[in-house]
């Protein structure tokens, strides 16, 4: 029959087969896309053939429809064949996979890590030889399948991995972009259709012949069934889908089949593992009576199933459908029924089938329900978890019981980052009678994906009442989830004074709760000028080597980089780093990368910056996080701006204030605006670059913020010193001296030291000279702005040979971080001071993407290869590829080099 359906199909095996043959060059990924019975299924399997006489290795899995459910079914189908290679890869990615399928016991592991631990598996299998993926029904293999495999598909591309697959008209394609292309895949011209009915109806005669060519309209598959039933086909309506008018044909075979066949042929349908002495259990159970293999030969011998020893397979996903189709809903209960008796040693799938055989409230299996969930958590199927607790609360008749459920169900749902799943369980809970606590804890997770969207005032005051009310109740833990949501309300928009107040009094009358990060990281992100200097008292007592969790480092380096000491957040978030990395937890990493990014644009590690932007900006689109994925861009904007790339940086901050997403948010307007400020700044148009950074110091204009304007300190007196608005520069910097009586806040005393210098008169030497006597350390780029403007000075003053020095220190670390236009400034003035050599220009590291930059860190730190593909979720060969490319922008030929290089 498979022959047939190749009939007509030339340019479509080609695309296969192309895809298939490219596998030794790069990875890649296809998708075939039609409608049910058009020949996608053909097409795969063709392509699997061609793959095996070129000696690939073929991994295969079909979705069912009935395994939607079962997390990480289809996974491990897939991953059966090579699961013996399980200890080729890390021992962290060993046990997450073997938790993942229940065959070993252990913590849940995050999806991600389960992810990776997927791609290293199977390029580890792609080391003896290429690999070819063979996906097909993907709009049904389970969600957690998806989401890996999703992920697989956007790290494949220096990989001898190729991923064909197939999915229905109508479902969304999981891998986004990533996919190579699209295979449309369309109906049989018509002289291809005779010649495929031909094949399987020639002896119908003309009328039959027509009538079927009609209805089945160019589907293959309805070409060879129809014709089977064709004296049936005039009387189907052609109104009726084409794929119910084949399941109306399978199900005519069906009608003929034993009672006892069609007991195993409905269990084999809804059972999600299609073990074939699983199916003949349960049959047994089903039906009363003892069973052997031959119940499955009739059907087998009508071409509905394909068996052996170990799997029943359906040789159509429409068959089986079908037969669900013409089996009644008591049926199929009854058939879960069977398979849950048969289960009895795998408590996880007895009770999913078991909740799948009643009608009406069960407590038993509503409390086993709940139970499972946990399992559930344990393997990493957040989703499943969910559905289980939801189905729990479906049948259960406690409706204090039903809510609980459905907000625990809303909690994981928040975890996963799955807003539309929460929307759902709020909404169902809502219905139920909840106590003051799950009242408060609904609202926390009602308003938590909404957090950076500017709600009035009010808002965030009903979140204090409700985290005060929680607080009193006895429940501190949920009264910080409250108060961390209302700050960052504060952080990303401008709520006024009153609000951000109410949410630090609050967060201080917590007894106890001093040692909670998101204590200090409450008060930090709601005022960070008021509350800098408990903020960095508090951090003060903590040593960062003691800190072992990876959130609480990640909120305490939020907390440092809202009170402005950069290099103790730099220190927190880099720990932070190291962990989600290892945890593979690509969510929560995207955050701290993305506070790193700006935390090293304001240390001078500009390089570092771009290369953590980059990559939080790539994790929160593989993650769904929309503010964090498209966040970075005013980031990008800055760093542009700072490396003298000032028209892209012109564009990316109009490109980020035209977003829906950032533009009604006062932190992202101040960033776009102080990018504006850098840019026109290194085009030498100060006075336009003093008017767009006064905004960010103007309470009144929607690009204020009270912390982000520390970072415009130094620029806005320098653009003030250029444009001869030396006065209005000069309030603003009062005003800022004004703060340092009540923040400590060590990113803006250091932008201070160089205010005060270039603005100075008659004592603008005594200040230069204590801006250079400061511990500036850790802050490289500040450090050599103040040189470079006292060499400038000093050049003015005539004093040539003392301006030298401070001139030459200063290009050294502007050509070290890429401060292009700063640069080439700094080598005016030494030349206009009589130096005539600081003239060589070094390598830049600016040649490098941000991601090569990274990568080439790590190998110059002595990281192998796979010890680099492990930290940014990528392969071993794609890490090869990359420092392949690496090594000629940087005029080396060998690994060994790029330590001295990187230096």
């Amino acid at each position: 029959m498979d022959s047939g359906f190749l009939i007509g199909r030339g340019a479509e095996l080609a695309v296969m087969y192309a895809a298939v043959d490219g596998i030794r060059t790069q990875g890649s990924v296809l998708v075939a896309i039609g409608e049910a019975g058009i020949g996608k299924s053909s097409l795969l399997r063709a392509a699997a053939a061609h793959a095996r006489d070129s000696g690939y290795q073929v991994l295969e899995v079909s979705g069912v429809e009935s395994e939607v459910g079962m997390p990480f079914a289809g996974l491990h189908q897939l991953l059966r064949p090579i699961l013996p290679s399980l200890d080729a890869i890390p021992p962290a990615q060993q046990r997450a996979l073997r938790s993942a399928f229940g065959l070993s016991d252990g913590p849940g592991d995050s999806l991600f890590l389960i992810a990776l631990a997927t791609l290293s598996l199977i390029s580890e299998a792609a080391v003896e030889r290429p690999v070819l993926v063979i996906l097909d029904d993907l709009q049904w293999l389970d969600e957690p399948t998806r989401d890996v495999l999703a992920f697989l598909a956007r790290r494949i591309g220096n990989d001898p991995i190729v991923i064909v697959c197939a999915r229905r008209t109508g479902y969304p394609d999981p891998f986004g972009d990533a996919s190579l292309g699209q295979l449309e895949v369309s109906g049989l011209d018509e002289n291809d259709a005779r010649q495929l009915l031909l094949q399987h109806g020639g002896d119908l005669d003309a009328a039959d012949r027509e009538a079927v060519l009609e209805q089945a309209a160019g589907n293959p598959l309805a070409l060879v069934e129809l014709s089977a039933v064709a004296r049936n086909v005039a009387h189907d309506p052609a109104l009726i889908p084409l794929s119910a008018r084949l399941e109306r044909a399978f199900a005519a075979r069906i009608d003929e089949l034993p009672r006892i066949t069609r007991d195993a042929t409905l269990i084999a349908a809804v059972d999600t593992e299609g073990e074939t002495s699983e199916i003949l259990a349960a049959t047994e159970a089903l039906s009363g009576s003892p069973v052997t293999l031959d119940v499955l030969e009739p059907a087998s011998a009508i071409g509905l199933i394909d068996f052996d020893l170990v799997h029943v397979r359906f040789r159509h996903p429409l068959m089986r459908s079908a037969l669900i189709q013409c089996e009644s809903g008591a049926r199929h209960r009854a058939a879960h029924s069977a398979l849950a008796a048969a289960l009895e040693k795998n408590q996880y799938r007895r009770t999913w089938h078991r909740a799948q055989s009643i009608v009406g409230p069960d407590e038993e299996v509503a409390d086993e329900l709940e139970l499972s969930h946990v399992e559930s958590l344990r393997r990493g199927a957040v989703v499943a978890a969910i559905c289980a607790l939801e189905r729990s609360a479906q049948l259960t008749t406690d409706d204090s019981a039903r809510g609980r459920r459905l907000l625990m169900a809303a909690e994981h749902a928040f975890g996963l980052g799955r807003a539309d799943l929460v929307d759902r369980m709020i909404a169902a809970a809502s219905l139920t009678p909840l106590s003051a606590l799950d009242q408060a804890r609904m609202e926390w997770l009602r308003e938590i994906f909404h957090d950076g969207v500017p709600g009035d005032d009010q808002h965030i005051l009903e979140l204090c009442r409700v985290a005060r009310a929680s607080a009193d109740a006895g429940d501190t833990d949920l009264a910080l989830n409250l108060l961390i949501g209302a700050a960052l309300r504060c952080w990303w928009a401008n709520p006024g004074e009153v609000a951000r107040a109410r949410v630090a009094s609050v967060t201080l009358s917590l007894r106890g709760a001093r040692e909670d990060p998101r204590y200090v990281a409450a008060l930090a992100v709601a005022q960070p000028v008021l509350q800098a200097r408990t903020v960095l008292g508090i951090l003060s007592e903590i040593s960062v080597e003691t800190v072992l969790d990876a959130e609480a480092l990640r909120l305490l380096g939020l907390a440092a980089h809202a009170v402005g000491d950069q290099p103790l957040a730099l220190d927190f978030l880099q720990r932070a780093e190291r962990k989600l990395r290892d945890q593979g937890r690509l969510g929560l990493l995207s955050h701290v990368l993305g506070v790193q990014g700006v935390v090293r644009l304001d240390l001078g590690d500009w390089a570092g910056s771009d290369s953590a932007t980059e990559e939080a900006r790539r994790l929160a689109q593989d993650t769904g996080q929309m503010i964090w994925s498209v966040g970075p861009l005013v980031n990008e904007a800055r760093s542009a701006a700072l490396q003298g790339n000032s028209e892209q940086a012109l564009q990316l901050a109009a490109a980020s204030e035209q977003m829906p997403t950032l533009r009604s948010l006062n932190l992202f307007l101040a960033c776009a605006q102080l990018a504006r400020g850098f840019a026109l700044i290194t085009e030498g148009r100060h006075n336009e670059a003093f008017e767009a950074l006064r905004r960010v110091f103007d309470p009144a204009d929607p690009c204020f913020h009270p912390r982000e304007r520390f970072c415009g300190v130094m620029f806005v007196a320098e653009a003030g010193v250029y444009a001869d608005r030396r006065d209005e520069a000069r309030r603003i910097i009062a005003d800022m001296e004004d703060l340092t009586r009540v923040t400590p806040s060590p990113l803006l005393a250091v932008q201070l030291l160089y205010a005060r210098a270039v603005l100075a008169d008659d004592d603008a030497e005594s200040r230069y000279r204590e801006a250079l006597a400061a511990d500036l350390t850790r802050w490289p780029w500040v450090r050599a702005r103040i040189q470079f403007a006292y060499g400038a000075w000093l050049r003015r003053q005539r004093r040539r040979i003392e301006s030298r020095e401070p001139l030459r220190q200063a290009l050294g670390v502007f050509r070290l971080i890429g401060a292009k236009a700063w640069a080439e400034n700094a080598q005016t003035e030494l030349r206009a001071a009589g130096d005539r050599t600081a003239t060589a220009v070094p390598v830049s590291l600016q040649r490098l993407t941000p991601q090569e930059l990274q990568i080439a860190r790590m190998a110059a730190q002595g990281m192998s290869n796979r010890e680099i593909g492990q930290q940014l979720f990528l392969s071993p060969r794609t890490i090869g590829s990359h420092l392949y490319r690496i090594f000629p922008k940087l005029d080396i030929t060998s690994r060994n080099q790029l330590s001295a290089r990187m230096t």
